[in-house]
């Protein structure tokens, strides 16, 4: 049968912590599916770009509707033989940094050196808050190969590589319960997560504060070396131990990624191949055309003062690892069998206006149908499902299906060196 699991899979950045509230209860939960790593075949030829890869919309590991997924390779450091390489990664534009299952590595996953938090004898490891769930295992080094571009020794996220035991209360199970945790393939629905979001890394310099700052909101924590209990200890880290968002270390074509998927009629399509090209304005196959509305956004991908269903004060952003659009509405929801979606009786259109920090606006519209039907028809490109904004009322969460139809920029925030602002154009 398949999973109509309420998916929304952005991270909750420490540096954004003090705005944003969990969506308690939409995550997890069981599912059948192929995890193996083996690259499977996408429904169109590969693309030929070196600053490119696809993005594929199928059954993948759970066969939950709109999920994308990318292949990524992850080696030793240096090594161009301890490599694995990883399909039914999620394509994530609201977070930030790769984090990979322990069980998809296998045996390289020995490889790849741990790293030590400053002034520390353990070893770092993190409890990463997701809208949905944690992801809890230990921050590695690796090279990270994306198509045709490597990032070459950046911090990232080894999921489920410790104990059950050792996860943490402190800034982890006392904020999401553990019984959220997402840690095997179909609690993540995904075998990893590529974070591709506007920020450089995943906390930034309000995690590389002194712990006993009251500013210092660190998911990070030290760790004994072979801990099999919750001995571990929340900890400051610096930015450049923090997980990395690859592309930010990529050699050229990393100031940001673009993200495009063709239109997906109103009753879905069983499956659909997506490009995602690095770099913008960095060669002729990523150049961004003067006619896109561009949006600059906070340091996290968020815009300001957005408004939709005639409120005002909508926290907006837009988000490849939500499955469906999320906001607040008095649209009729559809019940016990998919009670975090709506399920109006005929398909409606819905419009807001986007507004980014530098007081640009850009109007938008967007259609919801009846989720149970979408998921009835089982296809797993569905263009017109939404849900519920949860224990978030001013939230317009434009997931996946935003994407659909549309070309979507998501420049990095490089401003820490003097470069660009972080931006969203579409």
């Amino acid at each position: 049968m398949q999973r109509t699991t309420r998916m929304t899979r952005w991270l909750i950045a420490a540096a954004a912590a003090l705005a944003v509230s969990l969506i308690a209860g939409c995550g997890g939960g069981g599912g059948s599916g192929n995890n193996n790593n083996q690259t499977s075949s996408p429904s169109s030829p590969p693309p030929a770009g070196s600053n490119q890869v696809a993005a594929v919309i199928n059954s993948a590991v759970s066969n939950t509707p709109n999920i994308p997924t990318v292949t990524v390779t992850v080696c030793a450091p240096g090594s161009a033989s301890q490599c694995q390489t990883i399909n039914n990664v999620l394509l994530d534009t609201k977070s930030f940094g790769l984090r990979i299952l322990n069980s998809s590595l296998g045996s390289i996953a020995g490889s790849l050196p741990n790293v030590v938090p400053s002034g520390s004898a353990g070893i770092l490891a993190q409890c990463a808050h997701f809208a949905d769930g944690f992801t809890w295992g230990t921050i590695r080094w690796a090279d990270v190969h994306i198509g045709g571009e490597t990032a070459s020794n950046i911090p990232m996220q080894l999921i489920g590589d410790l104990p059950a035991a050792t996860i943490p209360s402190e800034n982890c199970t006392d904020r999401i319960p553990v019984s959220q945790a997402e840690d095997t393939a179909s609690e993540l629905n995904a075998n990893g997560i590529l974070g591709v979001g506007v920020a450089v890394n995943d906390c930034g310099l309000g995690c590389a504060l002194p712990i006993s700052d009251s500013g210092n909101l660190s998911t990070y924590f030290s760790c004994p070396p072979n801990a099999t209990t919750a001995s571990c200890a929340r900890t400051s880290v610096s930015v450049n131990q923090q997980v990395t968002n690859p592309i930010s270390r990529f050699a050229a074509d990393n100031n940001g990624v673009i993200v495009q998927f063709p239109a997906v009629p109103d009753g879905g399509s069983p499956t659909v191949t997506g490009l995602v090209t690095f770099g913008i304005n960095t060669q002729a196959n990523n150049a961004m055309p003067g006619t896109v509305t561009k949006l600059a956004s906070d340091p996290f991908g968020d815009l300001a003062n957005s408004s939709f269903n005639g409120a005002p004060n909508v926290d907006a952003f837009l988000d490849t690892g939500s499955n469906g659009l999320f906001f607040t509405a008095t649209l009729p929801k559809c019940g016990s069998n998919a009670p975090d979606f709506y399920c109006p009786t005929t398909r409606q259109t819905l419009s807001a206006t986007l507004q980014g920090v530098d007081a640009t606006v850009a109007t938008v519209s967007f259609a919801a149908d009846n989720a149970t039907n979408l998921f009835n028809s089982r296809n797993l490109a569905l263009s017109n499902l939404a849900g519920t904004a949860g224990s978030l009322p001013t939230a317009l969460d434009l997931g996946l299906p935003f994407y659909f139809g549309r070309t979507v920029y998501h420049g990095l925030d490089l401003s820490a060196n003097g470069g660009q602002a972080p931006f969203i154009a579409f």
